[in-house]
């Protein structure tokens, strides 16, 4: 059976959040913990094996003990942990989340995009955004709190992308103004403050191309830490006219394409790579999985 499921959506480990305010348990688990490493670029140590590559992980003996960590989980009686380094560690390759997650194993995709994401929001934190004080990591790095006691929590931005579709067989791709010549991707945009992602959904195509849809459905979601994001997927039919009305300042060019020219993927019209979700909505749309 073909696992559909979005690349990044595979994570399989226990993410214990139970554990976070247990310091004892977080003291026993560090001495046989697994660490993952990444550098101030958001790269991590790869090895490659006769299987595949895979993650370089390093023993928690080999970390500073004053060094923050954050506790990203536990799997298979493995507790896992992510800090933050150079590039000490002699590995085949460092990649990033977009260019090594797809090809990783299920439980190691999970803890890279976790991993990542939490690092973004570390690095985005330093500062109390209420008062401007510095803030201290707690509660195993998913607290940070300033010394006015303000706490600050792991976010996450919600945004939906959306395959518009006219009900028989053709579908929207578009261009961004700001990708290369090339490549196309379904519609997207940022859900805005008092707004469900049904009502961004329409709100979005509208603005981006112009026409009006109905019968929007959800498809699943993906976390998308470039920095905070969380894919909703969605299918939506046209109603009405169809004609397409651009928005040139986002979308430099959106066409109709049926079925079959989506399939094609010729070398004028690029579809996401398998990493997206919206790789996975195309993929499913073609494949007439969804409507």
């Amino acid at each position: 059976m073909t696992d559909r499921r979005p690349v990044l959506s595979r994570a399989v480990h226990d993410r214990a959040a139970i554990r976070r305010r247990d310091t004892d348990w977080l003291a026993a688990s560090w001495g046989t913990a697994q660490v993952l490493a990444v550098d101030p670029d958001y790269t991590v140590p790869i090895v490659e094996t006769d299987d595949g590559p895979v993650l370089l992980w390093r023993t928690a003996s080999t970390v500073d003990s004053s060094q923050e960590y954050v506790f990203l989980g536990e799997h298979d009686g493995t507790a896992y942990a992510v800090v933050r380094s150079a590039r000490d560690l002699h590995a085949d390759r460092w990649l990033g989340l977009r260019e090594i997650g797809a090809e990783l194993p299920e439980v190691e995709a999970g803890l890279l995009v976790e991993a990542i994401a939490l690092a973004q929001w570390h690095d985005r934190h330093l500062y109390c955004p209420r008062c401007g004080r510095e803030t201290a990591s707690e509660q195993a790095g998913w607290v940070r709190r300033c010394t006015q006691g303000h706490e600050q929590f792991p976010r996450t931005d919600p945004a939906v992308i959306m395959l518009v579709h006219d009900g028989a067989d053709r579908c929207i791709l578009g261009r961004q103004a700001v990708w290369p010549a090339g490549r196309f991707s379904i519609l997207a945009g940022f859900v805005e403050p008092g707004e469900s992602a049904e009502a961004a959904v329409a709100r979005e195509v509208f603005e981006e191309v112009g026409v009006t849809v109905t019968d929007v459905r959800y498809a699943g979601s993906q976390p998308w830490p470039f920095p905070s994001s969380l894919m909703l997927g969605f299918t939506a039919q046209v109603s009405g006219d169809p004609t397409l009305h651009i928005d040139e300042h986002e979308i430099a060019e959106a066409h109709w394409l049926t079925r079959s020219e989506v399939a094609e993927q010729p070398a004028y019209r690029r579809l996401p790579p398998p990493l997206s979700i919206a790789h996975r909505i195309i993929t499913d749309w073609v494949d007439g999985v969804l409507p």
